[in-house]
């Protein structure tokens, strides 16, 4: 038999060792250090995209949207604070650092969320003036590494947000490496130029929920009670977390999934710690309807939000609020394929940048480079998000119409279905087409 006759296999890629995993082996064992990156986990979850509305028919009667109003407005912060946070919208602007962006970045935030009538949020580093000058509404984050924590600065800000984790690396610290330590940033945090920052991964005052108590009771007196004290935390085990957060005093609870972004981590961190926030909303609503607290104490969730369709579904799942951020600096300019060339430059490509730690962002905005900063218009930029802003809410309010809600905060779990089993046993709704939750026992 001729053996060249024989017809041959064609070549066959691995599944689990595939291109991508292969090329990480090689880069791990060529320099002997763990990958960091930026942004949010970047492989397939269960997500938003697999609920659907059920709009109104006959059974259900919806609202005419020319006539009929539907009220897409949120407090926050009702449960304490002397002087609650009252929004237009329940899309608001989630914490994101001066350092970690540059400083004509985080004005434009503030414009824009100004614009749209909702907050913004100071993050990691401290308060600049372009921030609170901008902004309306501005929550100050207190974080473990307490850089740029300023008393001052907390009375200025509108409420605060104690940081316990974030989606992206529940369990971890932050980072901030060198080449983005400028003299402006090494002063606000107290750090030597050019040095990395890796921030705690938890706060040092405390180490459970009665120390935590202690804390917020201390925030609340240097702020005379007036402000809103939020809890924010990396979805991991939503239920218990969110129960402690509110038995330490909570006046809002941020619940951030695993596509939440950050500025840098460990790529590891990204992709394999912590769940979707599909499968952190029910669980956390949970808790807060057994306390008696679901809408006394308010839910802020986070994590790959991107659209008005996004926004209705986590508010018909429990959530009173979201908060966006890789989306919002999309709208400020972030990825966008005028810089392709550049981006390129860099090894990357416009829609897939992610080393925001380097400090070499063309568009101005992961940035302290002065002259890339530069680039960045503040006052068009802002006028971007507040655009955006107004097309997720406009986006979720026509939906809450067509399904006969005046409220955004009136639609329901029984406003959705699922087109996956997986979505169908996080969400706790019907897979489409069935009366069928999994895990429930119901059929």
């Amino acid at each position: 038999m001729d053996l060249n006759s024989i017809p041959r296999t064609p070549p066959r890629q691995s599944a689990t060792f595939d291109a991508y995993s292969m090329a990480e082996i090689r880069r791990a064992a060529a320099t002997g250090i763990y990958d960091i990156r930026g942004a949010g986990t970047k492989r397939a979850l269960p997500h938003f995209d697999d609920l659907l509305f059920l709009g109104a028919s006959i059974s259900r009667y919806p609202l005419e949207g020319y006539r009929e109003k539907c009220a897409t407005d949120v407090w926050l912060g009702t449960r304490y604070a002397k002087k609650p946070i009252h929004l237009k919208t329940p899309v608001t602007i989630a914490g994101m650092s001066f350092g970690s962006l540059s400083a004509q970045a985080k004005e434009a935030l503030g414009r824009g969320a100004t614009i749209a009538g909702t907050s913004t949020t100071t993050g990691d580093g401290g308060m600049t003036p372009e921030e609170r000058g901008q902004s309306q509404t501005l929550v100050y984050q207190y974080l473990p590494s307490r850089y740029g924590m300023n008393p001052n600065d907390l009375r200025k800000a509108d409420a605060i947000e104690v940081v316990i984790g974030q989606g992206a690396k529940p369990g971890g610290g932050g980072m901030l490496l060198g080449q983005k330590i400028s003299d402006r940033v090494a002063e606000m945090r107290n750090l030597p130029m050019g040095i990395d920052q890796r921030s705690a991964c938890r706060h040092p005052d405390w180490t459970g929920p009665d120390d935590l108590e202690i804390k917020i009771e201390e925030l609340r007196e240097i702020t005379d009670w007036e402000k809103p004290i939020y809890v924010k935390i990396g979805a991991t085990r939503p239920y218990y977390d969110v129960a402690l957060a509110v038995k330490s005093g909570a006046d809002v609870v941020v619940l951030d999934g695993m596509q939440g972004g950050t500025a840098a981590t460990q790529e590891v961190f990204i992709e394999h710690v912590g769940i979707p926030i599909l499968a952190a909303i029910r669980p956390a609503v949970q808790a807060l309807q057994d306390l008696d607290m679901h809408r006394k104490v308010q839910l802020i969730v986070s994590g790959g939000i991107r659209n008005g369709a996004d926004v209705a579904k986590a508010l018909a799942l429990g959530a009173d609020a979201v908060a966006i951020g890789t989306a919002a600096l999309v709208a400020l300019g972030d990825n966008d394929p005028v810089h392709e060339a550049e981006y390129q430059a860099l090894g990357s490509t416009a829609g897939a940048y992610d080393d925001w730690q380097e400090g070499r962002d063309p568009a101005g905005i992961t940035t302290q480079d002065p002259l890339l900063a530069a680039r960045l218009d503040p006052v068009a930029a802002g006028r971007r998000l507040a655009n955006y802003l107004a097309v997720l809410t406009l986006e979720a309010q026509t939906i809450a119409r067509a399904c006969g809600k005046s409220h955004l905060h009136n639609l329901e779990p029984e406003d959705l279905v699922a087109l996956t089993i997986e979505a169908a046993a996080m969400a706790r709704v019907p897979l489409a087409g069935t009366d069928w939750i999994p895990g429930t026992g119901r059929f």
